[in-house]
């Protein structure tokens, strides 16, 4: 027998969510990034239901989102000054912050570290919900480890749908890209994962220049090699790379989709084009809905165009370039 397919309602159903999260159930809700699926962070058992449904590591850490920054002392300890400037800076916002853990916070929503991530989400619906609720909700992307996030209630309730109880349903996410991830627990800040808030921006503000490791040592959510995937194996390629791939795949009668911010010819069942922006906001927020679509075409190869390696690419390259680590052509 099929499993109950989650119940997809708007914010008329916040007050239910809020009680499936104190019994320990778990509610997808949207963000300004994307869709989150999310747990009370103070229930281990609920915490575990999250890793299980999204057959997660329980070593790979969530981040835990509150409704106010008076909440940080809650959840962390030797909070440093430019922790509370950030805050100030940039929440509600794409942004999530690594700090000293506080003792009190299980250790099964920090996947077994000292460190915690937090942030507060710029989404009306997902405010409401936190408010409501009162305490913090452990809440990664609402999808299976490592592939395509959801950025519409459609794609969490058609991957994820028959394994939870409810979706608050608030429309397209507006960037569209995970939160950039900013450590602070060590000696100097670093950026573990790019996203739409820039290593600029933060250094602008804490006055001291943000690193980006070569070797990461703090496990934070979205930093594997491959993330973020679709089923189909997918090639990141230079434009000659992708019409040498094309005339191959061609050739052996395999159906292809290309990802662009170019034109290339379609051909009726053989190859299907997802035209991009060409401008790195834009693009980010169409991408995962993109990735789905090709997906979903029942395609033997997804061929993604790269674009510009420059800064205003960062986040961009960076989820590119883990959703293909896995393909070869």
């Amino acid at each position: 027998m099929m499993a109950e397919q989650a119940r997809v309602a708007g914010e008329e159903a916040l007050g239910d969510a809020v009680d499936i999260l104190k019994r320990g159930g778990l509610v997808a809700f949207p963000t300004e990034t994307v869709y989150g699926l999310g747990a009370d962070a103070c229930n281990p058992a609920a915490v575990r239901r999250i890793f299980a449904v999204k057959q997660r590591p329980t070593n790979h850490p969530l981040i835990v989102h509150l409704a106010a920054a008076s909440q940080l002392t809650q959840w962390a300890h030797a909070i440093p000054d430019v922790a509370w400037r950030l805050a100030e800076q940039f929440w509600p916002g794409p942004l999530a912050m690594i700090l000293p853990r506080h003792p009190d916070v299980p250790l099964a929503v920090t996947g077994g570290q000292q460190t915690i991530a937090l942030r507060i989400p710029d989404n009306p619906l997902a405010l409401a919900l936190l408010r409501q609720f009162g305490g913090g909700i452990a809440a990664p992307s609402a999808n299976r480890f490592n592939h395509v996030s959801p950025t519409q209630a459609a794609h969490v309730l058609s991957e994820i749908g028959d394994r939870i109880e409810l979706i608050l349903d608030g429309g397209n996410c507006r960037v569209g890209l995970e939160s950039t991830i900013v450590n602070l627990s060590g000696r100097e800040p670093q950026i573990l994962r790019p996203g739409h808030i820039t290593a600029e921006q933060i250094a602008d503000v804490i006055g001291q220049k943000v690193c980006f490791p070569s070797r990461v040592e703090t496990r934070a959510p979205g930093t594997l090699a491959l993330h973020y995937a679709p089923e189909t194996p997918s090639v990141l390629c230079t434009q000659s790379e992708l019409l040498h791939h094309l005339e191959q795949c061609l050739a052996e009668k395999r159906r292809v989709g290309i990802l662009s911010c170019r034109d290339y010819p379609q051909d009726e069942g053989r190859v299907y084009l997802q035209k991009m922006p060409d401008d790195p906001v834009a693009y980010a927020h169409d991408l995962y809905a993109a990735l789905r679509q090709l997906d979903q075409l029942g395609l033997d190869t997804i061929l993604v165009d790269a674009v510009p390696d420059d800064e205003n690419w960062l986040a961009v390259n960076d989820r590119l370039r883990k959703a293909t680590a896995a393909a070869r052509v």
